[in-house]
């Protein structure tokens, strides 16, 4: 098998495993629908206080509710994806096995989480966006070339969100416990991705500061580009900063996976 094949094949694999957990999925449905009713709500009685919040109109604002509970899972915001998994082999040691396999430990992890996350994005997504759209007035697109370009923008976003995590999970081998190191990861993507509120809508320098952070191509570009926020050299723009983020994480991911290897030598001889 081609080094291709095997990584597309660790895709399908992961997407397959996480299809047979029905009742998790249906479970996650339920709760980000009920959950995105609550925001949905919450934003209705802010947009009619502030009617142009954040540069949006009501409908866009509600479309970016709903687009986000579709995503809560692909883009693993509230926690779960490979960092569990991955940290737990890291601190039994299993990880030295995953060394000596024949493929590349990062984009094992990356192909893998890939398949989860599109899994979570048809599994877990389409549920809450159809509930929304049902019951709300949404502002979503009727081009299909807009909807190529919002799966483009997920598509970077997971690996963003990919990035990140890796991180955080090779920060196991020299903490040897990650919970913590993952609440803080948690908590810095719920708040800097945009699913409280867009990013947009915090004031001067702070709200520079955080449209420009890798976590805002987890959402906050994701629903933007759905929104029409950004056409032509613009829309290549934001794009080109959801890839550079991914390109910056991936770097950094094997610069630590490195060190972490020369770890793993140093302390197993």
């Amino acid at each position: 098998m081609s080094t291709s094949g095997l990584y597309r094949a660790v895709s399908v694999s992961s997407f397959k495993r996480y299809a047979t957990y029905r009742a998790a999925t249906a479970a996650g449905v339920f709760t980000n629908t009920v959950f995105g009713f609550v925001l949905t709500y919450t934003y209705i009685a802010l947009w009619d206080q502030r009617p142009r919040l954040g540069g949006y109109d009501q409908a866009e604002a509600l479309t970016f509710v709903w687009v986000g509970q579709a995503m809560i899972g692909a883009m693993a915001l509230l926690g779960g994806g490979f960092q569990v998994e991955l940290e737990e082999r890291i601190r039994t040691g299993d990880i030295a096995v995953d060394l000596y396999r024949p493929a590349d430990l990062q984009l094992w992890w990356l192909a893998s989480e890939l398949g989860r996350g599109a899994f979570q994005l048809l599994g877990r997504g389409i549920g809450p966006m159809v509930a929304g759209s049902l019951a709300f007035e949404l502002a979503l697109p009727s081009s299909p070339l807009t909807w190529l370009w919002f799966l483009t923008a997920v598509g970077l976003g997971l690996v963003v969100s990919f990035g990140l995590g890796y991180l955080v999970a090779l920060a196991t081998f020299w903490l040897l416990d990650g919970a913590g190191m993952r609440m803080v990861s948690t908590i810095t993507s719920i708040f800097f991705s945009g699913m409280l509120l867009p990013l947009t809508v915090f004031p001067g320098g702070f709200g520079e500061v955080v449209r420009w952070l890798p976590w805002a191509a987890m959402l906050q570009v994701p629903a933007d580009v759905l929104l029409g926020q950004y056409t032509g050299v613009g829309l290549l723009g934001i794009l080109g900063f959801s890839a550079a983020w991914a390109l910056v994480l991936l770097l950094l991911g094997r610069a630590l996976q490195a060190a972490a290897t020369r770890r793993v030598v140093a302390q197993g001889g």
